[in-house]
């Protein structure tokens, strides 16, 4: 993470809180009584192996899953998120490890896809569509140049461009980010942080899924990792060593707590 990025600010109200959040698939908690928060221009690593329940966290405050207990408080205020549409109506959108692009189509087209802007007798407006997505790609990625070119052809982060656009031009406040550095090379990784950093400057919240404990520590400000379903804690990345975080994570121990005895002899202590 950059140096120069300013102190986060807690002392006000979160942009996202999300208490006692619980999921259940048959007898599995997925999620079981988790509470987590973001702040303005935050980005929080939400850790874990597979199966840990981040995604299903997510996936709650998002919308595409219905939650069976808990309460999401959207800057203060009780939100009422059953739907993706709910959630964008607060203001919360989700770029997907996929990103959700249609491939043969350029980034205006994909930017505005199922909200195209119409000209005055009803007809697509290209023009304008494209002159918004270079004003808003300006602002994200001053070096992006291709257009008109189909985003198949563009590079991994090329294309995170593109769906990060799309959501922050429909006025995204929050953020929530699948692993968007997943099979990227080591320039369009540096590409991604920096559209994030861009992101925070403009007073963003992220939440960003995430097992890889490297981008974790470089792009995150705080982490919060779950286990088997539950919160094990939410540290400071800055205070917390990688040691610290793959402890959370393998263990289920939060920095400093020591682990039990049948722990470090592998078995049962009888």
């Amino acid at each position: 993470m950059s140096s120069d990025r300013p102190d986060i600010d807690r002392t006000g109200t979160p942009l996202i809180e999300l208490r006692d959040m619980q999921k259940s698939f048959g007898g599995i908690h997925a999620v079981d009584h988790v509470s987590i928060d973001l702040y303005p221009g935050e980005v929080v690593g939400v850790l874990g192996h597979n199966g840990a329940g981040k995604s299903v966290l997510m996936k709650m405050l998002s919308g595409a899953l219905p939650r069976d207990g808990g309460e999401i408080y959207v800057k203060g205020e009780r939100a009422v998120i059953n739907n993706p549409r709910d959630a964008r109506r607060y203001r919360i959108e989700t770029i997907y490890q996929y990103l959700a692009l249609a491939d043969n189509l350029d980034a205006a087209a994909n930017l505005f896809l199922g909200r195209e802007l119409t000209t005055a007798t009803g007809l697509v407006d290209d023009a304008q569509m494209e002159a918004e997505t270079r004003r808003i790609m300006s602002r994200l990625n001053p070096n992006f140049r291709r257009y008109a070119a189909p985003v198949k052809a563009l590079s991994g982060g090329q294309r995170q461009s593109v769906a990060i656009a799309r959501a922050v031009y429909f006025n995204a406040e929050i953020l929530i980010m699948d692993e968007p550095t997943a099979a990227l090379g080591v320039e369009e990784t540096r590409m991604v942080a920096q559209l994030i950093d861009e992101l925070k400057r403009q007073g963003l919240g992220i939440f960003l899924i995430d097992h890889d404990i490297h981008q974790v520590k470089a792009l995150c400000d705080r982490a919060s990792v779950m286990k088997n379903g539950r919160l094990v804690g939410t540290v400071d990345v800055h205070e917390a060593s990688e040691d610290d975080l793959l402890g959370m994570i393998i263990a289920g121990k939060k920095p400093g707590e020591a682990p039990r005895l049948e722990e470090v002899l592998g078995g049962e202590v009888h």
